[in-house]
């Protein structure tokens, strides 16, 4: 039996079809794209067993777009009405205080997720509007939502909390949520399974780095920190985001730039960070551009770097000891540069990357620290579809 995954975006639908007891590492028996929604020229792309398609056309909403979707993949053997789907289940970016765990979703729950919406309201629409078209289509299946802050929902106090005045923080539910929390649950559940270690007694930090970036710290299977906060701009420096800074540059520029919220706003998610500083926010690109010799690259990289070890550091003593630290995602999985710098010099801590595991290229979870490395340095491939199907199948029973 298979799950339906679905993480719906504002302009775009992506979806996946997972066998819940696959391997991490397998293909999805079929994913897909549903692409410029709501655009004079949309694009639906769909994958099965490697195999590539693309259709051309104009896609008037989600409803249209996921339809048209279902029917390629009905005509190619693999959609709705040809296998057994057990459940669909629904990356949803915001549950608030509210989620800690998966929910089957009901009238009630859409409800409650469209009353997070001032908390995520670039996501959470778009996800909604995935759940609602889904469960019009697909009625007679569960429908599963895993929400990305679950994991971090049950912090310490101390790490969840802002110094912010508290009747401020209640009445407005300003706390730290943290992001991408699928994806470092999903890894650090894989680190001790590769390191042959309890789970129970596995202190670790995990490093998901893609265009958005954030840090965690796991203590023996629950988070203990995170990068991100209230909103995924804070914490590391990212593709286009700016990652932890002063908040009196919010005033500064509002005062003396006379620059709007909503200008701030797009400055500081979409016009900072590596992009703001170096012109581009693909790694690939970036660098190349330092291979050429340019100072904006180098300088983007090393402020990304020096961020990115001012928190392994700071995790590193929340922690006391630190077993593994494991890199995930785009950037995580493939730039062996940034794994390499964002550990030098720590032999002194017991951290010691081996160059040459860490040259090798692989699709499986590895170790590339030396043998004789105190904290064992692995890469380990995300795959947050594959959790969200697992999470569902527990859910369901399937």
């Amino acid at each position: 039996m298979y799950c339906l995954v679905i993480n719906s975006g504002s302009s775009s639908i992506k979806f996946q079809i997972v066998d819940p007891a696959s391997a991490a590492t397998d293909e999805p028996l079929a994913s897909g794209l549903v692409e410029q929604i709501g655009e004079p020229s949309g694009a639906i792309t769909v994958t099965i067993n490697g195999e590539k398609s693309r259709e051309e056309l104009e896609i008037a909403d989600h409803t249209v777009g996921l339809k048209r979707a279902f029917e390629l993949l009905d005509a190619n053997g693999v959609g709705p009405t040809q296998l057994e789907f057990f459940a669909v289940g629904h990356r949803v970016v915001h549950g608030g205080k509210l989620f800690s765990e998966p929910v089957l979703i009901d009238a009630q729950i859409e409800s409650m997720i469209e009353d997070l919406i001032p908390l995520a309201p670039l996501h959470n629409p778009a996800n909604l509007d995935g759940i609602r078209v889904a469960r019009e289509i697909l009625p007679d299946l569960p429908h599963v939502a895993v929400f990305d802050t679950a994991f971090f929902n049950h912090m310490p106090p101390a790490a969840a909390l802002y110094a912010i005045n508290n009747e401020v923080a209640s009445e407005h539910d300003i706390r730290r949520y943290g992001f991408h929390g699928t994806s470092h649950e999903f890894v650090s559940q894989q680190v001790p399974k590769v390191l042959g270690r309890d789970p129970e007694h596995t202190r670790q930090i995990t490093l998901h780095l893609g265009n958005g970036a954030s840090a965690a710290a796991v203590h023996n299977g629950r988070a203990m920190d995170t990068s991100m906060g209230l909103t995924p701009l804070a914490g590391l420096v990212m593709g286009t985001r700016t990652g932890d800074i002063d908040p009196g540059i919010i005033f500064h520029l509002a005062r003396e730039a006379k620059m709007s919220v909503d200008e701030i706003d797009t400055l500081l998610n979409k016009k900072s960070g590596v992009k703001g500083l170096a012109g581009v926010n693909d790694f690939r690109a970036l660098r190349e551009m330092i291979e050429q010799d340019n100072s904006d690259a180098w300088l983007a990289y090393n402020i990304y770097i020096h961020q990115l070890r001012r928190f392994i550091g700071a995790y590193m003593i929340i922690l006391g000891r630190v077993d593994a630290i494991s890199f995930t995602a785009g950037v995580g999985e493939n730039d062996v540069e940034v794994r390499a710098d964002a550990l030098a010099d720590l032999e002194l801590y017991g951290i010691k990357i081996d160059p040459e595991r860490n040259a090798q290229r692989s699709s499986d979870p590895r170790v590339i620290s030396t043998d004789d490395s105190t904290v064992k340095v692995l890469v380990v491939p995300t795959n947050e579809e594959l959790a969200i199907a697992q999470k569902a199948a527990v859910l369901t029973q399937a």
